[in-house]
């Protein structure tokens, strides 16, 4: 059964479409709140400290808690990342993108990225919160 999507991406007319994320969406029914997820297991231990490998714990954080509301990767709206080392996202960017569509798919909502100095837990490189719209 395929899942009734009850958002629209927005793309002003004339813009150049982006890469990878959303300029916005608009979107309607159940919300659902993911709160910050950072790349430890569900045990609160970190198996890594490499980079890529805290972004794809922590998107499978991220999937983990959108399956308990019921929802998936198709149902997110916006997502805000927040990471520690801008050199590292860039020059790491393909390998990102290619956990990010490995474990999420293709859904690519309005997204923000932010380089922080630190985060709260001091081994923790990238920290992603979503918000997602699930049909009632």
């Amino acid at each position: 059964m395929k899942a009734k999507l009850m958002h629209t991406t927005l793309q002003p007319e004339g813009w150049e479409r982006p890469k990878g994320y959303a300029n916005g969406v608009a979107a309607r029914d159940t919300h659902v709140f993911v709160g910050g997820q950072i790349g430890w297991n569900a045990q609160q231990h970190f198996e890594s400290d490499d980079f890529v490998a805290q972004t794809a714990q922590a998107l499978r954080n991220v999937l983990a808690v959108l399956r308990a509301a019921h929802a998936g990767p198709e149902h997110m709206v916006r997502m805000t990342w927040y990471i520690t080392d801008r050199d590292i996202y860039v020059s790491r960017l393909k390998e990102v993108g290619a956990v990010y569509r490995e474990i999420l798919g293709k859904h690519f909502p309005a997204m923000t990225c932010i380089v922080v100095q630190a985060l709260v837990e001091e081994r923790a490189l990238v920290e992603i919160e979503v918000t997602a719209v699930v049909p009632d």
